[in-house]
């Protein structure tokens, strides 16, 4: 079935976004989801939610996909998002230059 790339943007940190120094990130095997996780991330990719003006210091997440060799991807705030694919991001720091 495929594997999710899951990245947490944005933050007070600011978290993935050019110039942090923190990355959040995570990937997840989509046939480990529930049922209910599984159709819950292909309604986010069918219908995503509207791209409403962000919030200061809150999370949206970005998640991509591969479907017939082709990458998906869609971002949508940290509401939306399933536990099971928020569990699987972690923190690193990046390295300075």
């Amino acid at each position: 079935m495929g594997t999710l790339k899951i990245e947490r943007v944005g933050g007070l940190a600011g978290f993935g976004l050019p110039g942090s120094k923190v990355q959040s990130s995570g990937e997840q095997s989509i046939s480990a989801l529930s049922a209910a996780d599984q159709a819950s991330v292909e309604a986010l990719f069918q219908n995503p939610p509207p791209q409403e003006e962000q919030q200061r210091d809150t999370f949206r997440y970005r998640i991509t996909r591969s479907v017939k060799g082709k990458k998906q991807t869609v971002e949508v705030p940290e509401s939306a998002v399933p536990i099971a694919l928020k569990a699987c991001v972690s923190d690193k720091l990046i390295p300075p230059d």
